[in-house]
């Protein structure tokens, strides 16, 4: 009887297991699985974390909260986005501190489609604890700029218009595995310019992020995936800018599977987090 107990125990436990239906997994970069408590406790050893993200993806976005206010509660904080350009710290400094409402941030600063669902909850965050966001990205159409005109096109804009990129010459290496991945993938619609373009970009949110390091505190960045996978992009330019600046980074995937990590995702960041390619989206 006591062995009959078991052996059902054990086949309503593998039953189980088979209906779980887990939306992610944490993997390192050897593809080890790992849990959330490891991430937290790097953030919490390190300088800057980029977290790349699927902008559609509602997990990344989810967890990139949870990270936020992990982390929050233990040491100081600042928060920067690839999503708000930098011409527009103004205007969310004013939010922060309450001195316009969401509103009016809505009719002044270019804020993405889908930053109520999920970029707000992380600035909402901030702001009721007072904590500090960084606009770093270059404004939309000086990248736009570069792309149609190359790098020269900056030496014209006023010294204004300067103060929202990184400092001029940008450094520039068009051999990146990120460039040359983009540049392949776009085959004859590419134009030399479109890697310089978006190396404006990760140049001026490296800038942004090393412009407002503080002691004592972690930088958290949000990012598309695609700014700082295989430790090149933002973190690249991080090197360029500050060179003993510690990083961590973490890059956003998608599988069929959450079980193992597949082998082309290895190495792509310090932790992968894993989403099931079916998972819903936001927009």
């Amino acid at each position: 009887m006591r062995n009959f107990i078991i052996l059902l125990l054990l086949l309503l436990s593998s039953v189980f297991q088979a209906q779980e239906k887990k939306a992610y997994q944490l993997f390192d970069k050897k593809g080890k699985k790992v849990n959330f408590e490891k991430v937290v406790n790097a953030a919490l050893k390190t300088e800057v974390v980029l977290f790349g993200e699927f902008h559609d993806n509602p997990i990344c976005h989810w967890l990139q909260l949870e990270l936020t206010k992990e982390v929050a509660s233990k040491k100081a904080i600042i928060l920067g986005f690839e999503m708000i350009e930098a011409d527009n710290q103004t205007a969310l400094n004013s939010y922060l501190e309450g001195t316009i409402s969401q509103k009016q941030l809505d009719s002044t600063a270019r804020l993405w489609p889908n930053y109520k669902t999920d970029y707000k909850p992380l600035v909402d965050f901030a702001k009721a604890n007072k904590l500090s966001c960084v606009a770093t990205n270059i404004p939309r159409r000086y990248a736009s700029m570069v792309h149609k005109k190359g790098f020269e096109i900056l030496e014209t804009l006023s010294d204004e218009e300067k103060s929202w990129m990184a400092p001029l010459p940008m450094p520039y290496d068009k051999d990146l595995p990120g460039y040359t991945q983009m540049m392949t993938m776009m085959g004859d619609r590419t134009s030399p310019n479109m890697s310089k373009a978006q190396a404006t970009k990760d140049a001026t949110m490296a800038y942004f992020i090393t412009k407002n390091l503080k002691p004592d505190t972690v930088f958290i960045h949000y990012n598309g995936s695609f700014h700082s996978d295989n430790f090149d992009g933002i973190n690249w330019y991080l090197k360029q800018y500050s060179s003993e600046t510690r990083v961590v980074t973490i890059s956003t995937v998608e599988q069929n599977q959450l079980s193992k990590l597949e082998k082309e995702h290895f190495n792509k960041a310090d932790f992968i987090l894993v989403v099931d390619e079916n998972m819903t989206k936001t927009y």
